[in-house]
Protein backbone atom coordinates (compact mmCIF):
# COMPACT_ATOMS: atom_id res chain seq x y z
CA UNK A 1 0.00 0.00 0.00
CA UNK A 2 2.83 2.41 0.90
CA UNK A 3 4.61 1.64 -2.38
CA UNK A 4 1.41 2.34 -4.30
CA UNK A 5 0.90 5.64 -2.46
CA UNK A 6 4.47 6.73 -3.13
CA UNK A 7 4.11 5.86 -6.81
CA UNK A 8 0.86 7.84 -6.98
CA UNK A 9 2.46 10.86 -5.34
CA UNK A 10 5.45 10.67 -7.69
CA UNK A 11 3.14 10.45 -10.71
CA UNK A 12 1.08 13.41 -9.47
CA UNK A 13 4.19 15.54 -8.85
CA UNK A 14 5.73 14.55 -12.21
CA UNK A 15 2.52 15.20 -14.10
CA UNK A 16 1.89 18.58 -12.52
CA UNK A 17 5.50 19.68 -13.09
CA UNK A 18 5.21 18.55 -16.73
CA UNK A 19 1.87 20.34 -17.10
CA UNK A 20 3.33 23.57 -15.67
CA UNK A 21 6.00 23.59 -18.34
CA UNK A 22 5.47 26.28 -21.01
CA UNK A 23 3.99 24.94 -24.24
CA UNK A 24 6.97 26.07 -26.32
CA UNK A 25 9.21 23.76 -24.29
CA UNK A 26 6.84 20.82 -24.56
CA UNK A 27 8.76 19.45 -27.55
CA UNK A 28 11.44 16.90 -28.21
CA UNK A 29 14.40 17.56 -30.45
CA UNK A 30 17.41 15.48 -31.34
CA UNK A 31 20.74 16.12 -29.67
CA UNK A 32 23.68 17.12 -31.84
CA UNK A 33 25.28 14.15 -33.64
CA UNK A 34 23.10 11.66 -31.76
CA UNK A 35 19.97 9.60 -32.21
CA UNK A 36 18.91 10.57 -28.69
CA UNK A 37 16.08 13.06 -28.33
CA UNK A 38 15.53 15.38 -25.42
CA UNK A 39 12.12 16.58 -24.28
CA UNK A 40 12.72 20.05 -22.92
CA UNK A 41 9.93 19.87 -20.33
CA UNK A 42 11.08 16.54 -18.96
CA UNK A 43 14.76 17.47 -18.94
CA UNK A 44 14.66 21.17 -18.07
CA UNK A 45 11.11 22.07 -17.03
CA UNK A 46 10.82 24.64 -14.27
CA UNK A 47 14.50 25.60 -14.49
CA UNK A 48 16.05 28.88 -15.57
CA UNK A 49 17.87 28.62 -18.89
CA UNK A 50 20.41 30.36 -21.04
CA UNK A 51 19.45 29.44 -24.60
CA UNK A 52 21.95 30.19 -27.38
CA UNK A 53 21.90 29.82 -31.16
CA UNK A 54 25.30 28.53 -32.24
CA UNK A 55 27.42 27.81 -35.30
CA UNK A 56 30.70 25.93 -35.51
CA UNK A 57 32.41 28.13 -38.13
CA UNK A 58 31.72 31.63 -36.88
CA UNK A 59 33.94 34.35 -35.49
CA UNK A 60 31.97 33.96 -32.24
CA UNK A 61 32.52 30.18 -32.03
CA UNK A 62 35.16 30.61 -29.26
CA UNK A 63 32.23 31.67 -27.04
CA UNK A 64 31.61 27.94 -26.56
CA UNK A 65 34.43 28.05 -24.00
CA UNK A 66 32.70 30.77 -21.98
CA UNK A 67 29.30 29.10 -22.28
CA UNK A 68 30.82 25.90 -20.90
CA UNK A 69 32.33 27.90 -18.02
CA UNK A 70 28.87 29.36 -17.24
CA UNK A 71 27.38 25.87 -17.38
CA UNK A 72 29.93 24.55 -14.88
CA UNK A 73 29.66 27.58 -12.61
CA UNK A 74 25.85 27.72 -12.37
CA UNK A 75 24.53 24.21 -13.08
CA UNK A 76 24.41 23.32 -9.38
CA UNK A 77 22.29 26.42 -8.80
CA UNK A 78 19.83 25.18 -11.42
CA UNK A 79 20.81 27.09 -14.58
CA UNK A 80 20.54 25.11 -17.81
CA UNK A 81 22.72 26.16 -20.74
CA UNK A 82 21.16 24.93 -23.96
CA UNK A 83 22.75 25.35 -27.39
CA UNK A 84 20.88 25.18 -30.70
CA UNK A 85 23.14 24.61 -33.69
CA UNK A 86 21.86 26.43 -36.76
CA UNK A 87 22.95 27.17 -40.29
CA UNK A 88 20.58 30.14 -40.65
CA UNK A 89 23.61 32.41 -41.05
CA UNK A 90 25.52 29.94 -43.23
CA UNK A 91 28.27 29.26 -40.72
CA UNK A 92 27.43 25.80 -39.41
CA UNK A 93 29.42 22.75 -40.48
CA UNK A 94 27.84 20.84 -43.35
CA UNK A 95 27.81 17.61 -41.36
CA UNK A 96 26.95 17.04 -37.72
CA UNK A 97 30.12 15.06 -37.02
CA UNK A 98 32.20 18.15 -37.79
CA UNK A 99 29.93 20.41 -35.74
CA UNK A 100 30.08 17.95 -32.84
CA UNK A 101 33.87 17.85 -33.01
CA UNK A 102 34.03 21.64 -32.72
CA UNK A 103 31.69 21.63 -29.71
CA UNK A 104 32.74 18.53 -27.81
CA UNK A 105 36.40 18.08 -28.75
CA UNK A 106 37.69 21.58 -29.51
CA UNK A 107 35.76 23.38 -26.75
CA UNK A 108 34.89 20.61 -24.28
CA UNK A 109 31.16 21.36 -24.29
CA UNK A 110 29.20 19.25 -21.81
CA UNK A 111 25.93 21.22 -21.84
CA UNK A 112 23.14 20.00 -24.11
CA UNK A 113 23.54 20.84 -27.78
CA UNK A 114 20.64 20.37 -30.18
CA UNK A 115 21.01 19.19 -33.79
CA UNK A 116 20.89 21.94 -36.42
CA UNK A 117 17.53 23.62 -36.91
CA UNK A 118 16.20 27.00 -37.91
CA UNK A 119 16.19 29.75 -35.29
CA UNK A 120 14.61 32.59 -37.27
CA UNK A 121 11.78 33.09 -39.70
CA UNK A 122 8.72 30.96 -40.29
CA UNK A 123 10.77 27.74 -40.15
CA UNK A 124 12.20 28.47 -36.68
CA UNK A 125 11.93 25.56 -34.27
CA UNK A 126 9.19 25.92 -31.60
CA UNK A 127 11.60 27.08 -28.91
CA UNK A 128 12.99 29.90 -31.03
CA UNK A 129 9.53 30.80 -32.35
CA UNK A 130 8.57 31.64 -28.78
CA UNK A 131 11.88 33.34 -27.93
CA UNK A 132 11.55 35.46 -31.07
CA UNK A 133 7.97 36.45 -30.17
CA UNK A 134 8.94 37.30 -26.59
CA UNK A 135 12.09 39.17 -27.50
CA UNK A 136 13.60 39.35 -30.97
CA UNK A 137 14.97 36.94 -33.53
CA UNK A 138 18.71 36.44 -33.56
CA UNK A 139 20.47 38.71 -36.00
CA UNK A 140 23.53 36.48 -36.01
CA UNK A 141 25.01 33.46 -34.25
CA UNK A 142 25.52 33.31 -30.49
CA UNK A 143 22.52 35.34 -29.36
CA UNK A 144 21.76 34.52 -25.74
CA UNK A 145 18.29 34.39 -24.21
CA UNK A 146 18.05 34.32 -20.43
CA UNK A 147 14.76 32.59 -19.60
CA UNK A 148 13.20 32.22 -16.16
CA UNK A 149 11.79 28.97 -14.77
CA UNK A 150 8.31 29.81 -16.11
CA UNK A 151 9.63 30.19 -19.67
CA UNK A 152 9.61 33.99 -19.84
CA UNK A 153 12.52 35.73 -21.57
CA UNK A 154 14.16 37.93 -18.94
CA UNK A 155 16.81 39.42 -21.18
CA UNK A 156 18.27 39.04 -24.67
CA UNK A 157 22.00 39.42 -25.27
CA UNK A 158 23.43 39.82 -28.75
CA UNK A 159 26.42 38.10 -30.28
CA UNK A 160 28.85 40.73 -28.98
CA UNK A 161 27.97 39.97 -25.36
CA UNK A 162 30.59 37.48 -24.29
CA UNK A 163 29.61 34.72 -21.85
CA UNK A 164 32.14 36.08 -19.33
CA UNK A 165 30.72 39.63 -19.46
CA UNK A 166 29.74 41.20 -16.15
CA UNK A 167 26.31 42.20 -17.47
CA UNK A 168 25.42 38.61 -18.42
CA UNK A 169 26.75 37.14 -15.17
CA UNK A 170 24.86 39.76 -13.13
CA UNK A 171 21.64 38.95 -15.00
CA UNK A 172 22.15 35.22 -14.36
CA UNK A 173 22.90 35.78 -10.67
CA UNK A 174 19.84 37.99 -10.21
CA UNK A 175 17.71 35.31 -11.87
CA UNK A 176 19.06 32.56 -9.67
Amino acid sequence: MLRSSIASIFLLVSTSAFAACPEFLNHSMRKLHSKEEVNFCQAFGNKPMLIVNTASHCGYTPQFEGLEALHKKYKDEGLVVLGFASDDFRQEAQDEASAAKVCYVNYGVTFTMIAPSHVKGEQANPVFQSLNEQSRAPGWNFNKYLVDASGRVIQHFGSNTRPDSKVLEQAIESLL
